[in-house]
């Protein structure tokens, strides 16, 4: 079974940049690598709301989808990186719901929340970028900046609900797991390969 490492985060605060960091730095030591990429536009594609139009319905399927894609990758990989968690689409829904004053029945909510914390003991590491206001918008991404920064706080208080305690991907000790963990994968490969040579 693979192992899974996940970057959750606002938008334009660097995920794709950490996931292709540690995907080249995994294959250059001969894992094979899956990754699972953001599928909001996907979404959005599909019929759904998104951003601040985000639904009940939307953050489901976002959810379903990654679960979806990381089972998918993860059939012929070593490792599975993950942009974008199960748990990030729920932070999406708490900020649009803040920010349009909508309320989401207590079942649903209770729904999503018991899917996410279900599926987050599935991610061996799980970083949450940090967002950096001098940091301008990626192209073509929400230019709505007071949501951005809710998108960062609801994200954050998603996972202590959830009773995840993510790592920071710009402090080294936490980084270092990563590395850790890459090593680990890679010497469990060494010696499933003599034992199968043995």
């Amino acid at each position: 079974m693979p192992k899974f490492i996940a970057f959750t985060g606002t938008h334009s605060t660097g995920k794709s940049t950490f996931v292709d960091k540690l995907t080249d730095i995994a294959r250059k030591r001969g894992l094979r690598v899956g990754k699972v990429k953001d599928n909001a536009s996907e979404c959005a594609r599909a019929g759904f709301r998104i951003l601040k139009d985000h639904t009940f319905s939307s953050t489901l399927w976002i959810m379903a989808t990654v679960i979806r894609e990381e089972q998918y990758e993860g059939l012929d990989a070593d490792l599975v990186i993950v942009d974008r968690p199960v748990s990030d689409a729920i932070g999406y829904l708490e900020a649009a719901l803040a920010v349009t004053g909508r309320e989401l029945p207590s079942e649903d909510r209770n729904y999503l929340y018991a899917l996410a914390k279900l599926h987050s003991h599935r991610y061996d590491l799980l970083f949450k970028t940090v967002l950096d206001e001098s940091v301008p918008l990626g192209a073509g991404r929400d230019p709505d900046l007071a949501y951005r920064k809710d998108v960062d706080s609801c994200i954050g208080a998603a996972l202590s609900h959830l009773g995840v305690r993510p790592l920071n991907p710009l402090n080294a000790n936490d980084m270092a797991q990563a590395l850790a963990l890459i090593d680990l994968i890679d010497e469990e490969i060494k010696q499933g390969c003599q034992y199968d040579v043995g």
